[in-house]
């Protein structure tokens, strides 16, 4: 057992608690991970505050990137000493993860949400003889070391972006580029209109630009991160808080946009979006909702008449293997500067982080073991 720092959640609506916590070592189909930064994702606050039911206490966490510092005896591929980004957990035999879309693994439920080893119902870590949740989308990387699963895993080469910066990549950037490179592949020429400007929808201006879209629309109230996407290749921005946002679209592109990307799980923003489509559009959902039970209502014959797609979207649908490569390859050619929407925080300061964060004081918080 080694003793760590981490960021525990003990309560629903309750600030992270930093505590001195025992980790097990590594079994053998696992890895233990030096943390050097993790992401803040909105994700994490919502499962600590029990949008799904989820054990506590726990460490969350699950945009990792750090130092190998040991290995599982059927570990293969992974080394000491490698430079790696975490990623979320799949099995890697059922058809999903054999088709390359591992996101929507046959076990993704229970493998990155259990809190727990799905074999025994053991955790990786410890506070005394209590026991806390561990393996949050197989990592648990609010912490300065974590023990993930082997296809956790993504190890990353030389690269101009500092490690400490690169675990976003694992999740929020990897969903926001995914979901327009991957998920509605937007090929050159289209339109696409983004609605909200937090991480995840500036990593999908930036995707859109990757992809040659020649209309990028954000849509998104706070002035700051207007500026940030016309900066990354915006070509309009809209401020939904003084125009009406179907109204503005139609403005830019009558015949209505090609696709349209959703990260707010706002039914309003939703509704607005979807009547923004033209002919044979398509909308990208992947934000988190505020309650649960949310639903949108279609008209089923303008769906039809129309044929309107609408795409429930998970990480993007990446191979973490393949894609988290490319995207650092387009960042150090200098097509996707995701590391200049960050702002770093010691994870002691994780509370601070969130505050900041959600007040659009900083657009991608990254926290810090502390030394």
């Amino acid at each position: 057992m080694l003793e760590i720092q981490a960021a525990v959640a003990r309560t629903p609506s309750g600030p992270f608690t930093i505590e001195a916590v025992q980790i097990s070592g590594p079994r053998d189909d696992e890895v233990l991970v030096k943390i050097a930064g993790v992401g803040l994702c909105h994700t994490d606050i919502v499962f600590k505050d029990q949008f799904v039911p989820y054990p506590l206490p726990a460490v969350l966490g699950h945009e990792g990137a750090g130092v190998v510092e040991a290995i599982g005896t059927n570990v293969h591929g992974v080394a000491v000493g490698d430079r790696v980004v975490l990623g979320f957990s799949s099995c890697g035999t059922c058809p999903r993860c054999d088709e390359g879309l591992p996101s929507y693994c046959r076990t993704f439920v229970p493998l990155n949400y259990a809190g727990q080893r799905l074999d025994d119902g053991s955790t990786a870590l410890a506070g005394g003889d209590e026991s806390i949740a561990s393996h949050f989308f197989g990592q648990s990387s609010f912490a300065s070391h974590a023990i993930v699963r082997q296809r956790n895993v993504v190890k990353v080469g030389d690269t101009k972006a500092d490690l400490a910066l690169l675990g976003p990549l694992g999740c929020g950037f990897q969903t926001g580029a995914g979901g327009i490179m991957r998920s509605l592949a937007c090929p050159a020429g289209s339109s696409l209109a983004v609605f909200g400007g937090g991480p995840v929808g500036l990593a999908a201006v930036m995707g859109a630009v990757i992809q040659g879209c020649s209309i990028i629309v954000l849509v998104e109230p706070v002035a700051a991160r207007r500026d940030i996407a016309l900066s990354l290749g915006a070509t309009h921005v809209i401020d939904p808080s003084v125009e009406d946002v179907t109204a503005a679209i139609r403005s830019i592109i009558a015949q209505g946009i090609d696709f349209a990307f959703d990260t707010t799980g706002n039914i309003g923003v939703i509704d607005a979006a979807m009547a923004s489509l033209g002919s044979h559009g398509a909308i990208g959902l992947v934000g988190v909702p505020k309650n649960a039970d949310a639903s949108i209502a279609v008209n089923i014959a303008q769906v039809m008449t129309f044929g309107h797609r609408i795409i429930g979207i998970i990480e993007g649908d990446s191979d973490p293997q393949t894609f988290i490569p490319e995207l650092l390859q387009h960042h150090d050619e200098g097509r996707f500067p995701f590391d200049s929407l960050i702002k770093t925080f010691p994870l002691s300061q994780i509370n601070q982080a969130i505050a900041d964060q959600a007040r659009g004081d900083c657009v991608k918080a990254v926290l810090i073991p502390d030394t």
